[in-house]
């Protein structure tokens, strides 16, 4: 392994940990790189990096190219019929109902926090 690979994965896992100590705090992105006295673009710039050598490791796994992913990725999601009495845009005081870049998430309340996390997560965040 020569210096340059080195540097590059050590530099990646730093990165990494950065992130998942970012998503951790709860905080938003600019009130945590204030807090560790970073400047916003050079996070974005280090999330970039973490989710593109993610991408390509998972491209790997599922045998792709190297170069990124050869196919979409989706989550199959069942979701309960809203019944055809009440309007779509009104959700029943029992459901959740979370809406984020275009998208549409209902789930009944007592669907557990962690697996509407891990869904939104898996939207949210996309390989690009």
């Amino acid at each position: 392994m020569n210096t340059k690979t080195t540097t590059s994965e050590y530099r990646l896992k730093q990165w990494t940990k950065l992130v998942q100590d970012r998503d951790n705090s709860g905080l938003t992105i600019k009130s945590y790189c204030e807090s560790i006295g970073m400047a916003e673009h050079s996070y974005y710039h280090r999330l970039r990096k973490v989710r593109e050598a993610a991408c390509n490791e998972l491209a790997k796994l599922e045998g792709g190219a190297a170069g990124g992913l050869t196919a979409a990725l989706f989550a199959e999601v069942q979701l309960p019929e809203m019944p055809k009495t009440q309007p779509a845009s009104v959700v029943p005081e029992t459901h959740i109902c979370i809406e984020a870049s275009g998208l549409r998430l209902t789930a009944g309340s007592e669907y557990p926090i962690h697996k509407l996390t891990e869904i939104l997560h898996s939207v949210i965040r996309p390989c690009y």
